[in-house]
């Protein structure tokens, strides 16, 4: 549990702004390292792939209906 989410945030944003964008190869590197680590621990993938985008499409909708109705031209 953090006590301080205020100075993880802050801390996060320093490290960030030190350590500037992520080049493309490294981030794959890391999206492929974190998928093989779902895979051993058999959360990934999903059993079923749509499960949940009934939920998923609805949030989208009401997402995509605030966002029009916000937008001044």
């Amino acid at each position: 549990m953090v006590r301080r989410p205020d100075l993880l945030k802050k801390f996060e944003d320093d490290l960030a702004r030190e350590e500037g964008r992520v080049p493309h190869a490294r981030a794959m590197e890391i999206f492929s390292s974190l998928w093989h680590e779902g895979r051993a621990l058999g959360v990934l993938p999903g059993e079923d792939p749509l499960a949940g985008i009934e939920v998923d499409i609805r949030l989208a909708r009401v997402l995509n209906s605030c966002s029009k109705k916000s937008s001044h031209p």
